[in-house]
């Protein structure tokens, strides 16, 4: 059989269609075109070929390991070879579980050549293996623009992609399995009340009637109800092709699978899709927010239809007769398979590996000089305030630049930022520092402010994500996806910058919903992952150093922790640099005292305030006390603790034995955090002390200050002072 060399692995192929040799004699996008030159015939013709081509390859990858999922994908196979043959190629996803679909696309278009699949057989053996095709989209993989795991994402890479590229369109498929979320639509309205002229997305809804178990809550609404959802929501064009009205087999309910009408249907409802998405695409580069929504039951043209096709499982493999029928329905004729190919490859101008916006580095300005106010060791000073003022020199010097917060700026002593960058709104009002063209975004919810800034991190530009600490975990999803994705990339980009301010210390009134820095033990965990650092800067001198260091790094998560309180400053600006490369600096060292010495080593800025109380009553007895400031606690891991050479652009900057143990060698060790003591395990692993202890975070309460909150938790210059004493009999 004369199939194309990428074929081999492909199990069956098929008789040629009704009028094959006329209307696929050859592909339409031509050498050197980027897109079908109309909605034609021929051309739904040939975009249909390209859908069961996805749909064929998308089961026989999947039912090679008896693993993944192949349903979702399927019910959207028109639609996204629809966006290829017009030359729409910059498509992301909300819906992790179309990963065999995507890696279906990047194989017809040839990207995963990049890696070395060059058939498929050898797409078969790398998927779902390591180093391969992994369960869920990888910004790693060639020609894919974002990772996709936790519905709910994939907007956001979207948007980022749509204000970064004027011009360009980034569609972004969601199944309505994530729809009964609110934040989907939620935060594309947001973002279009923000940025109205920034319409180049294009959401594409595929409405299959089914999650990934059951019904989806959407499931019931009509076709008016449902276009009327999005209209709620700010979308001036709803685009919406029901498989349905072209239905010829008698199929019931509302939800049906095309793949079962006569070809001539087939070939209609082919079109239909083709001409809604191009109304769309024009519609949405034309400046007017769009939806497209292909309403087609889930798994149609795979093995099984519903929530029935979203997973195989181990007894699903290609040797089983269900299988076996599913693929022969599918199946292709070698002439059609280079047809395809053909077209996918020449789509947006070439591979996706060669023409994705995220395959090259973004040209962004240069790293700005940060001119910093140096504080002196008599000074009380707002650490959230000092680095506002780096901030704003930021926004000045990138107009790019992005800072997002939905609690506000100003709540978070940070208003300098607002005065500087304004405030992105439609009103304009000097009171508030809102402008339409502002460089900060506030949408109360902190999924939309994480989404926005980790998307424009991912696809190559600077920002900034704000939050209260206690509310960070409700956007930190998307960052730990990204932070993920970044360690994978082919390519540098900016590190992904968080800054959260008004920790457990400083919300005693607030309460217990307001202390929540337990959120702290997740950072921890991630700094052995390889690429995530989080940040306690000691006071306003170390944020500023620490801001600095965070935003001139490339492919990291950083995530900076500080007060909105004026508090002592311990360091000059020196000193707090080469703590924060080294990872920790002696901010104290007693001059006498023959009782033995205790060295508190302390995560936190607000905390620091007890341990020097308790400083003074060990003095006052005897004792010698070294503080140190644990300012990078992911720098003073032994090299293999963390997974540092397994990540793209590693740091392996990591504290010697001679300098940890100048620091933290004593008689006894305290460990100290305003918040769980998690980021000071690498303390805790390497001490020699002979004795040690933590004070540490337990629980919140609603207290009259900061000291009390301490108190309520034990963090107090008694209790440490106590403790010391014990641990030294």
């Amino acid at each position: 059989m004369n199939a194309p060399a990428f074929c081999q692995g492909i199990q069956h192929y098929g008789e040629k269609w009704p009028d094959f040799d006329t209307k696929a004699a050859k592909a339409l996008i031509a050498e050197g075109q980027s897109a079908i030159a109309e909605v034609s015939d021929e051309a739904a013709y040939q975009t249909l070929l390209g859908a069961d081509a996805l749909r064929y390859l998308t089961l026989q990858v999947t039912g090679s390991k008896g693993s993944g999922h192949p349903g979702g994908f399927a019910s959207s196979a028109e639609a996204h070879a629809s966006l290829i043959m017009l030359g729409h190629t910059n498509i992301v996803t909300e819906v992790g579980h179309h990963a065999p679909g995507f890696y279906s696309s990047m194989f017809l278009d040839s990207s995963l050549e990049e890696m070395g699949i060059n058939t498929m057989d050898d797409m078969m053996k790398r998927f779902r293996e390591k180093h391969g095709l992994l369960g869920h989209l990888s910004g790693a993989i060639p020609g894919l623009l974002a990772p996709a795991g936790p519905l709910g994402q994939g907007q956001h890479f979207a948007m980022a992609g749509a204000l970064l590229h004027p011009g360009k369109l980034f569609p972004v498929t969601i199944g309505d399995g994530g729809m009964g979320e609110p934040y989907v639509l939620n935060s594309m309205m947001h973002f279009n009340t923000a940025y109205p002229s920034i319409t180049n997305f294009l959401p594409v809804l595929v409405w299959n009637g089914y999650s990934q178990e059951h019904h989806s809550m959407v499931s019931r609404m009509s076709n008016d109800e449902m276009i009327a959802y999005w209209k709620g929501h700010g979308f001036k064009e709803v685009v919406l092709v029901d498989a349905k009205e072209f239905d010829d087999s008698k199929q019931s309910g509302a939800y049906v699978d095309s793949t079962h009408f006569s070809h001539g249907q087939r070939l209609a409802f082919a079109k239909a899709v083709l001409q809604g998405v191009d109304k769309a695409a024009r519609s949405a580069l034309g400046g007017t927010l769009t939806a497209f929504i292909i309403k087609q039951l889930k798994g149609s043209g795979v093995h099984t239809v519903g929530a029935k096709s979203h997973n195989l499982y181990p007894k699903d493999t290609l040797d089983q007769p269900h299988i076996i029928e599913g693929l022969k329905r599918r199946a292709l004729p070698p002439e059609a398979w280079q047809i395809v190919r053909d077209n996918f490859s020449r789509a947006g101008g070439g591979p996706a590996v060669k023409t994705a916006v995220t395959e090259t580095e973004l040209d962004i300005v240069a790293m700005p000089k940060l001119a910093m106010e140096e504080f002196k060791p008599t000074d009380k000073a707002v650490p959230a305030t000092a680095m506002g003022a780096l901030v704003a020199q930021m926004g000045k010097a990138d107009a790019r630049f992005v800072v997002t917060n939905a609690d506000g700026n100003e709540a978070s002593a940070m208003k300098n930022i607002n005065d500087a960058l304004k405030i992105r709104h439609p009103t304009v009002d000097p009171l508030y520092n809102q402008e339409p063209n502002g460089q900060v975004y506030e949408p109360l919810n902190e999924d939309a402010c994480a989404g926005l800034a980790a998307g424009l991190a991912l696809f190559g530009s600077r920002s900034l994500w704000l939050s209260y600490e206690s509310f960070a975990i409700n956007g930190w999803p998307i960052i730990q996806t990204v932070t993920q994705a970044m360690a994978e990339l082919r390519r540098k980009t900016p590190s992904i910058v968080c800054m959260f301010t008004a920790g457990a210390l400083e919300q005693g009134r607030n309460g217990w919903t307001h202390q929540r820095p337990e959120i702290e033990n997740f950072f921890a965990a991630m700094m052995r992952n390889g690429n995530v650092f989080p940040l306690f800067p000691c006071d306003a001198n170390s944020i500023q150093t620490v801001y600095e260091y965070a935003t001139s790094s490339v492919n990291k998560g950083m995530v900076i922790i500080a007060s909105k309180s004026p508090l002592p400053v311990y360091m000059s600006l020196a000193e707090s640099k080469q703590a924060v490369e080294r990872g920790a600096a002696t901010i104290y060292q007693s001059a006498g005292g023959d009782k033995g010495t205790v060295v508190f080593a302390a995560t936190g800025d607000m905390v620091l305030l007890p341990v020097f109380a308790a400083k003074d009553k060990l003095e006052a007895e005897g004792y010698s006390v070294r503080i140190v400031a644990v300012v990078n606690p992911r720098a003073l891991y032994r090299p293999t603790d963390v997974a540092w050479d397994t990540v793209s652009q590693p740091d392996n900057a990591f504290m010697d034995d001679d300098h940890f143990n100048a620091l933290f060698d004593g008689d006894a060790l305290i460990a100290v955090s305003g918040g769980p003591s998690a980021s000071l395990e690498p303390v805790l692993l390497r001490t020699r002390a002979p004795k040690r202890d933590t004070f540490c975070w337990k629980r919140g309460e609603t207290t009259a200050s900061a000291d009390e909150i301490m108190e309520f938790n034990g963090i107090t210059a008694d209790a440490m002072t106590a403790r010391a004493k014990a641990l030294l009999k």
